[in-house]
């Protein structure tokens, strides 16, 4: 790949998982929400905004291990990729979940500036997944549920 090319991939990359573009960014999405409704459920929705947040960090942390550790073992689908049910949070680790997701997209944005990584490569531990399609999922996994976190906070009355 050109130089100017990779450049100009790894900005866009770079500014889908940190602003979201078209989509509200995560953590917009998850400022300001008081803590008494993190729990809360919404009639007929299986989630609340901690739930979602949570699948989130769980699904960001499993890919970007599984970029970095070829020994890395995912959790079992689905459960694994879920708090369990009923499981209520605190703001204490409310906030390590938001910093934790924070945390593993700094590691998965250094790793695909490395110089060394070819983003279109086939991850040599993988059965034909590269770094690029790895950043993809992120964005898009990470947009599709910080739509659902909006809605539950506009069903909550706590957004907007």
């Amino acid at each position: 790949m050109e130089q100017h090319t990779r450049k100009g991939l790894l900005e866009e990359l770079s500014s889908l998982l940190t602003q979201g573009n078209a989509h509200v960014p995560f953590e917009a999405a998850c400022a300001n929400v008081p803590v008494e409704l993190l729990n809360k459920p919404v009639p007929e929705l299986p989630y609340t905004v901690w739930q979602l947040a949570e699948h989130i960090r769980i699904a960001q942390w499993d890919i970007v291990e599984f970029c970095l550790n070829p020994g890395h073992i995912s959790p079992p689908w689905p459960d694994g990729y879920w708090p369990r049910p009923g499981t209520a949070v605190d703001e204490a680790t409310w906030q390590a979940t938001l910093a934790q997701i924070q945390e593993d997209r700094s590691r998965f944005l250094e790793l695909l500036h490395d110089p060394r990584q070819d983003l279109l490569a086939p991850l040599p531990h993988g059965t034909g997944q590269t770094l690029l399609r790895e950043a993809l999922l992120i964005a898009d996994h990470t947009a599709y549920h910080t739509g659902q976190i909006i809605l539950v906070r506009r069903l909550l009355k706590n957004w907007g």
